[in-house]
C-alpha cells in the first residue's frame, strides 16, 4: 500500500520511509501544502501522514481542503503540537488519528493498520480469492495453502487485484500504487508485471486468472475450468 508523507523534515522523511517499507508500505513525500494539493489532484493514496508545521501553510489547510472536496483518504496527523486543543482542532477538521512527536515507529505503523482496517478502508490482514491468499503484513503469498515466493512488485499487483475482489482495477491504480512519484513507470510496465504474475499463478496451479479489460484495467476471476 502506498502512503503520502506531508513532512518537510528530510531526516524524518527518510526514517519514515525506511520504517514503512519494513512494514510493507511504499511512501511518497512532499514538503509543503501546495505540493501536496498538486499531488492529490492526480494521485490516490491509501493513507496520508500529515505534519501541521509546514513552511507554506498550516497542515490543517490541506486537511480542510481534502474534506471539502469529499476526499475520504485516511489522514494520520503527526506533529509536535500535542496539546488537547490542537488534537481537538485536528480531529474536528477531519483527521482520522493524531500522533504526537516524538513517536515510536511501531506505533505509527500500528495506527495506520488500524485506520485501514476500518469499514470501507483498504486493509485486511489476510486477503483471499479462490485458492490464492496474501498475508498483507508478512507479504507472504499462499496458493492452495502452500507458501510461494513472489517478488515484491508482483506481490503488490496481486494485492491490488485481491482487494478488488473480482471487480476491475483501473490501470492507473496500478501505476499510482506501484510507482507513485518515482517517475520510473514505462509505457508497458504494468503489463509486464501483470504478465509475470499470470505465469506465476498458473505455474502454482492457482484457481484464478487475471483478465485484461481493454482500455480500463485488470480483474481477477475464478478459473471456469476449476
Amino acid at each position: 500500500m502506498r502512503v503520502l508523507l506531508v513532512e518537510d523534515n528530510a531526516e524524518l522523511v527518510s526514517l519514515l520511509k525506511k520504517g514503512l517499507a519494513q512494514s510493507g508500505f511504499s511512501a511518497d513525500s512532499v514538503g509543503t501544502v501546495g505540493d501536496a494539493l498538486h499531488v492529490l489532484a492526480t494521485m490516490k493514496y491509501a493513507a496520508i501522514v500529515l505534519d501541521l508545521g509546514l513552511p507554506d501553510e498550516d497542515g490543517l489547510v490541506l486537511l480542510r481542503d481534502m474534506r471539502r472536496k469529499h476526499d475520504t483518504t485516511p489522514v494520520l496527523v503527526l506533529t509536535a503540537r500535542d496539546g488537547v486543543s490542537n488534537r481537538v482542532a485536528g480531529l474536528r477538521e477531519g483527521a482520522d488519528d493524531y500522533l504526537a512527536k516524538p513517536f515510536a515507529m511501531e506505533e505509527l505503523v500500528a495506527r495506520l493498520h488500524a485506520l485501514l482496517r476500518r469499514p470501507g478502508q483498504l486493509l485486511g490482514r489476510l486477503l483471499t480469492f479462490g485458492n490464492v491468499s496474501l498475508d498483507t503484513e508478512g507479504r507472504q503469498v499462499f496458493v492452495g495453502g502452500t507458501a510461494r515466493a513472489f517478488p515484491a512488485r508482483e506481490t503488490a499487483v496481486l494485492e491490488i487485484l485481491l482487494r478488488r475482489g473480482g471487480n476491475v482495477a483501473p490501470k492507473r491504480l496500478f501505476e499510482d500504487q506501484l510507482f507513485g512519484l518515482s517517475g520510473d513507470v514505462g509505457s508497458n510496465a504494468v503489463e509486464v508485471y501483470v504478465h509475470r504474475l499470470r505465469k506465476m499463478l498458473s505455474d502454482a496451479r492457482a484457481s484464478v486468472r487475471i483478465h485484461t479489460v481493454r482500455g480500463v484495467g485488470y480483474l481477477m476471476a475464478q478459473d471456469k475450468a476449476e
